[in-house]
């Protein structure tokens, strides 16, 4: 996967963009930045990164990983917060899949110092 296209959709390669989380080279610094990571991790079946950024009070025993799955492409549609120097956040965004869409509003949260997903409304 080193020369594709990163799933997140910013146009990057997959390990200059959320390889580079996934691996644990860098950390996201944004709630967005956080939900990118994630929609990829499910588009390449990383359910280990999925699980570590899961907020630790919500935290399931398995993300959920469909192995057949086929991700498609994200939209995100709106950010609230989740910057920088900010410690909540909330992003919509829509997860296409082969058989359908997922569109969600997730909410992030710094815990010790790092991003991580808390919960969504579907």
């Amino acid at each position: 996967m080193n020369n594709k296209l990163c799933p997140c959709g910013t146009g990057g390669s997959y390990v200059e963009c959320c390889g580079a989380l996934h691996s644990g080279a860098r950390k996201a610094a944004t709630a967005e930045q956080l939900m990118r990571s994630r929609y990829s991790a499910f588009a390449v079946h990383d359910e280990d990164y999925l699980l570590r950024t899961w907020a630790t009070r919500h935290r399931p025993s398995s993300a959920g990983i469909d192995s057949t799955d086929r991700w498609l492409k994200l939209e995100v549609l709106a950010t609230e917060n989740g910057g920088l120097l900010q410690n909540e956040g909330v992003v919509e965004f829509r997860a296409h899949y082969v058989g359908g869409v997922v569109h969600e509003r997730s909410k992030f949260v710094r815990e010790n110092g790092q991003w991580v997903y808390l919960e969504g409304q579907e």
